[in-house]
């Protein structure tokens, strides 16, 4: 079932984090929608710029549809991840998605409000919530490339302020966290100071933090020792992740994760089975790998076992 990623908001503020996942491919999208099953969880799927044209936007969204038939005890809204003011709107004309997040936090402060205020007002009266983004984000996804030194965290008063001249849904700061799977040295973690400030300012209003995944080294490692060479890669600690949820961080994005297994397991069976050249065996091992994945990161978001819960909540709104 999709509904508005208000609808889940609501339910999960102060309790637990919505995952928001990434997703391009069938085997993605059977891999998620099992392993929010099994740990009984709602669930965001993400698509980005990127995905919506790896093969095409039409494609994509109707295997979503078809997953919606399959896994009918599903809650989950779709959601446009960074997307430009063009995207924005296509996505909004469509009809199809929950949400869409509109990234100017390149631009001024005053860019920033201006464009995000006209995705507002053109999603709104369409009924479609909206994510913004203020401050910046190092490290690279996709299309979103930020040098580290152009990175900066997020004021909580600037934030108080965007959201009231915006009128946005909820959203992404930045308070430590970066794209890609080099996020921190040393033992630099997450501005929890920052999420305090933001929340003390806003009370009730969903934060997003994006930049999530904590690329579990034994997958870096099994890489490494498949024949990659992935080195110094380094993410958000899981026990950060639950402080934050708690504090008003009700959407955590992770994309990187699910990248990681996906390079892992077909890794090891091009190296295991270097005879098969069938694209099944691999990709039902990468499915069932990533339920496997999504069921564990759940259980760190808090949001495993809430499904019934927020199916009742919705049921009687």
């Amino acid at each position: 079932m999709i509904v508005s990623t208000k609808d889940l908001f609501k339910h999960a503020y102060g309790k637990y984090a919505i995952g928001a996942y990434n997703i391009n491919n069938a085997e993605q999208i059977m891999g998620l929608f099992r392993g929010n099953l099994d740990s009984s969880a709602p669930f965001i799927i993400q698509i980005s710029k990127g995905a919506r044209s790896y093969t095409d936007k039409r494609l994509l969204e109707a295997m979503i549809r078809a997953a919606d038939e399959i896994f009918p005890e599903a809650i989950f809204a779709v959601h446009l991840d960074h997307g430009d003011e063009e995207a924005c709107m296509d996505c909004i004309n469509s009809g199809f998605y929950s949400s869409v997040m509109i990234d100017a936090s390149s631009k001024s402060f005053e860019e920033n409000v201006a464009i995000t205020k006209r995705v507002v007002e053109a999603a709104h009266a369409k009924g479609i919530a909206v994510e913004a983004e203020l401050g910046t984000l190092g490290g690279v996804e996709e299309h979103v490339v930020v040098d580290e030194s152009e990175a900066h965290l997020t004021d909580p008063a600037e934030a108080e302020e965007f959201v009231k001249l915006t009128g946005c849904d909820s959203l992404a700061c930045a308070f430590g966290t970066s794209h890609g799977a080099f996020k921190f040295a040393g033992s630099q973690g997450l501005h929890f100071e920052i999420i305090k400030g933001i929340r003390d300012l806003l009370p009730g209003f969903p934060i997003v933090m994006h930049g999530s995944s904590s690329v579990p080294q034994e997958e870096v490692r099994r890489i490494n020792a498949a024949g990659g060479d992935i080195k110094g890669a380094k993410g958000v600690a899981e026990d950060q992740i639950s402080q934050a949820a708690p504090m008003g961080v009700t959407k955590v994005n992770i994309d990187t994760d699910g990248r990681l297994v996906w390079c892992r397991v077909h890794r090891e069976s091009f190296r295991d089975d270097p005879e098969n050249f069938d694209l099944r065996p691999p990709g039902k091992i990468f499915m069932s790998e990533y339920a496997r994945y999504i069921a564990h990161k759940n259980e760190v978001l808090g949001s495993a076992g809430q499904l019934e819960s927020l199916r009742e909540s919705i049921n009687q709104s």
